[in-house]
């Protein structure tokens, strides 16, 4: 039985969070966009779009490229980290009057999860491989 290295697990790690991250918005997204549930906050029109193709982007391609690649994966969770980012700095911005405090929680659980998601691929990439190179 093989034993996964210390820097394999890290990337698989982060792969599972990336999918986790990725469905948690491919489910809220598509309750507002595909179901239109109602929500009992004020829901700017563009957002739930924003989340549904950028959870469809994560399960789809980029926890599949971190689960196969692993930290040489990195430049895909660093650009799903800059998009989320960019976004939040947008609500806290341009729709300060106008977003709901529910979205700009949820938006801060993405960045920071990807914040910690980069953390791991850093971390497996100073971490050797095991000998076996397994």
């Amino acid at each position: 039985m093989s034993r996964w290295s210390s820097r394999k697990l890290l990337e698989r790690l982060a792969a599972l969070l990336a999918f986790l991250i990725g469905a948690m918005a491919v489910f809220a997204g598509s309750k507002v966009v595909i179901f239109h549930i109602p929500v009992d906050y004020h829901v700017i029109p563009w957002l739930p779009v924003y989340n549904l193709t950028m959870g469809i982007v994560t399960v789809v391609f980029v926890a599949v490229a971190l689960w196969r690649y692993g930290a040489r994966a990195k430049r895909w969770a660093l650009a799903v980290l800059l998009a989320h980012t960019t976004v939040l700095l947008l609500l806290l911005t341009v729709y300060r009057n106008e977003v709901a405090n529910e979205s700009l929680k949820a938006m801060s659980v993405r960045v920071t999860t990807w914040l910690i998601i980069l953390g791991l691929l850093t971390l497996a990439e100073r971490t050797e491989s095991s000998p076996s190179g397994v």
